[in-house]
């Protein structure tokens, strides 16, 4: 449906502009993870790349690197945002120099270019939720019980998504929340028992406050170890419990924050917005803009760029695609679900792509879509039949990296609308390495990712009227658009690559 009320009433200027200025123990993962002595720490380059699959720099401190653990709770089998960005953070980590480990919890991660985390899981999905359902399975015996973690076992559980009871749900949040006192705690004391005894890292990162109930007791085992958590959705999952599941939830959350030595978040937004529901002090955050490996997106080469401002052509034009192929591509890469928005740009392509002006209008859409929202998918289908517009719209799957580099290169234009307000917008940056301007609803962290890059407009959330407003503009602008995306692509590489982040997550782990 389309909207109306006061979305209808804005003036002309309905957007912002931005310009950028198999089981093992312990001691046997621990042996995997990291050299437990000087003369291992001097291992061999090939046995380097080996575990790491990233030969270290040149001036990496091979004497006495440094260690850390991250934690990552994985998606499902899912293509996950934030597992993406912890593997590329990790990679980057070891690349300078920095003895990393990333280890998954819940289930094995999914990520669109080389994973470099540890196959082996922590709190492994199927264990813990048969441990909360069934608590008396902690008396059988511990070798019966480990396979439950087995990775291809996870895997072939949660291959295929689905909707999960949010009580059910909520309280396993709960009693993992309540870490050494919930169902949990064997796996609980196993995990801490495992950081303290093997690998003694010299800091401990999680990729959300949810997996952190072992946090006070590995604080207590771990008193130099410097233990961060990143915030990044950890409201999301929230918002979706019963009241009083999230109110419980809560609460502990907040009973762990002193056990912790530094938030991390992608946007000041979510600092304030993490700060008031968590009751974080504003001075325990560290802003670390989002960022991705640009390195995968760059363009073959600086005359490619030179002919192309030269001729002042359009941004699409730089990219590969046939020269038979005068279509207008608009594009969508995110997972397809209402929260995601994908109905509201399918109701503004019909809308625009229904006049005479726009029949060069295209929609191609790329992204996971779960076996939940295969209903939603299909009646986004419906309406584009209805519109006689099915001949334009192409869904390509779920992309793996080189997948999506050419998808995004392909596009004049991209956008997510997302209902919620996104702390992070990843596809944001991917879009802009690419080159594509974006247009995004003004929430959570879009406004600060636009301003930073300068690669897009901003336009009211939820007002069907502005997104059309915003894509007719800039797709009869065609050095608007080039100006965009070329804003966006430079600021991406100068602000936004995942080497600088790295540089400030050092500082943020070690120097204190």
């Amino acid at each position: 449906m389309e909207s109306g009320g006061a979305c209808e009433r804005q003036p002309s200027g309905v957007v912002r502009e931005f310009e950028a200025p198999e089981y093992r123990s312990g001691q046997e993962l621990s042996q995997r993870a990291f050299s437990n002595s000087h003369a291992s720490s001097q291992r061999s380059q090939s046995d380097s790349d080996e575990r790491t699959g990233v030969a270290p720099t040149a001036d990496s401190d091979h004497e006495n690197p440094k260690r850390v653990v991250f934690l990552t709770a994985g998606a499902a089998g899912m293509y996950c945002g934030s597992c993406m960005h912890d593997n590329a953070l990790a990679r980057e980590l070891r690349t300078q120099g920095v003895d990393c480990l990333l280890q998954p919890v819940y289930t094995p991660i999914r990520t669109d270019a080389m994973s470099v985390a540890d196959t082996h899981v922590f709190f492994g999905g199927i264990h813990i939720y048969l441990l909360q359902r069934m608590p008396w399975l902690k008396h059988l015996p511990a070798s019966i019980r480990r396979t439950l973690d087995w990775s291809p076992l996870i895997r072939l559980a949660t291959r295929r998504s689905h909707a999960t009871n949010a009580n059910q749900l909520g309280q396993l949040a709960i009693s993992m929340l309540r870490g050494a006192d919930g169902r949990q705690a064997q796996e609980v004391a196993r995990l801490t028992d495992w950081l303290a005894d093997q690998v003694q890292p010299d800091a401990l990162v999680l990729s959300n406050i949810l997996i952190g109930g072992a946090l006070p007791g590995i604080r207590r085992r771990l008193p130099n170890t410097r233990l961060v958590v990143v915030l990044q959705g950890d409201d999301i999952f929230l918002d979706h419990l019963p009241d009083q599941v999230r109110h419980d939830a809560i609460g502990l959350c907040q009973d762990l924050v002193p056990s912790v030595d530094r938030f991390i978040v992608n946007s000041q937004f979510y600092a304030n917005k993490m700060g008031e529901m968590l009751a974080i002090p504003p001075e325990r955050f560290d802003i670390a803009p989002l960022s991705i490996d640009v390195t995968p997106f760059a363009i073959a080469n600086d005359a490619e760029i030179q002919d192309a401002t030269a001729a002042h052509l359009p941004q699409s034009l730089a990219f590969d695609r046939a020269d038979t192929d005068n279509s207008f591509r608009l594009g969508y890469m995110a997972r397809i679900a209402p929260e995601k928005g994908f109905h509201q740009l399918v109701d503004s392509f019909i809308r625009l792509a229904s006049k005479a002006e726009h029949r060069d209008l295209t929609l191609h859409a790329s992204g996971w879509l779960g076996e939940s929202n295969q209903k939603y998918f299909q009646a986004q289908q419906q309406k584009l039949e209805a519109a006689r517009l099915t001949d334009r719209f192409t869904y390509h799957g779920s992309p793996d990296l080189n997948q999506k580099v050419r998808f995004l290169k392909s596009l004049d234009l991209f956008s997510v609308p997302t209902e919620y307000e996104d702390p992070k917008g990843l596809f944001v940056l991917e879009a802009l390495a690419a080159g594509v301007p974006v247009i995004q609803p003004d929430h959570g962290a879009f406004g600060e990712l636009l301003g930073s890059t300068g690669g897009g407009v901003l336009t009211k959330p939820g007002c069907l009227d502005g997104l059309c407003a915003a894509i007719e503009e800039l797709k009869q602008d065609d050095q608007r658009r080039f100006d965009l995306g070329i804003s966006g692509q430079q600021q991406v590489i100068q602000r936004h690559a995942v080497g600088q982040a790295v540089e400030q997550l050092k500082a943020i782990l070690f120097d204190h």
